[in-house]
């Protein structure tokens, strides 16, 4: 039985259509449901990676939402549980993530590594420590 997603984290970016396109190529997510505008600009994005979903939209003057782009400090960041850290890491990397670190073994359990998208996005792909008892 899968759980419903209670959270979705909504990012805005200055250019959503190349994120749309960058978060698919580069950590393989899949475009659920993607709405633009005649002129280009995305008013509403949800994609999905492995039963999660995030969303995001395009900055729209009044709207009060910034990218990280120019920002001096990053607000906030996406956790992300993965089925292999390892592999996600790899694909991501050779597609052209800008890789913070990682992955590593973390002192609360789990392994993950950062990256950040092309406009400054903090991500983090976590998998977690699975123990066998004896």
């Amino acid at each position: 039985m899968s759980e419903t997603q209670r959270v979705f984290p909504y990012l805005a970016y200055e250019d959503a259509a190349a994120a749309v396109e960058w978060l698919c190529r580069v950590f393989g997510f899949e475009r659920f449901d993607v709405q633009a505008i005649p002129d280009g600009r995305i008013v509403h994005a949800a994609l999905s990676l492995q039963g999660g979903q995030i969303m995001l939209a395009s900055l729209f003057d009044g709207g009060g939402y910034r990218s990280p782009n120019g920002l001096e400090a990053l607000p906030s960041h996406v956790l992300i549980h993965v089925d292999d850290v390892e592999s996600h890491f790899r694909d991501a990397k050779a597609a052209g993530a800008n890789i913070l670190y990682g992955p590593k073994d973390q002192p609360w359990g789990g392994r993950l590594y950062e990256a950040t998208d092309l406009e400054g996005h903090r991500w983090a792909f976590l998998q977690e420590h699975t123990t066998n008892s004896e």
